[in-house]
């Protein structure tokens, strides 16, 4: 529940509009209680309304934050990036080797096209 004097300019609402919050524009007072809210819904339209003090339980003033937040290990974060940059970075010149190791891919199919080091050696 909130109170008529927590609507402010640029306040969040819920409760003016079904299953969803608005922004209010504007605040006129008439005496003590009852003021004219002008507000907007999230698609644009202008509205407004005449609110008692017997409207103040339906009201709900809520906080606008960020739609995403990041509250997870720093350090992990910047790990993980840091590998998918590489990732990126290389694109599919990295392969995966048969024994299970990443290797560059030139590296790897020179290795195949070389001859073997004992078999040269005779």
């Amino acid at each position: 529940m909130s109170t008529l004097e927590q609507l402010t300019p640029g306040t969040s609402v819920r409760g003016l509009v079904p299953d969803a919050s608005v922004t209010v524009v504007a605040v006129q007072w008439f005496g003590d209680s009852a003021l004219e809210l002008t507000y907007k819904t999230a698609d644009g339209k202008v509205a407004n309304e005449l609110l008692y003090r017997h409207d103040e339980p339906r009201l709900e003033v809520v906080e606008q934050g960020r739609p995403w937040s990041f509250d997870g290990d720093g350090a992990t974060f910047r790990l993980v990036s840091e590998a998918h940059r590489i990732r990126l970075a290389a694109g599919d010149r990295i392969l995966r080797h048969p024994g299970g190791t990443l290797v560059d891919g030139q590296a790897f199919e020179l290795a195949k096209a070389a001859p073997p080091a004992a078999s040269a050696a005779k």
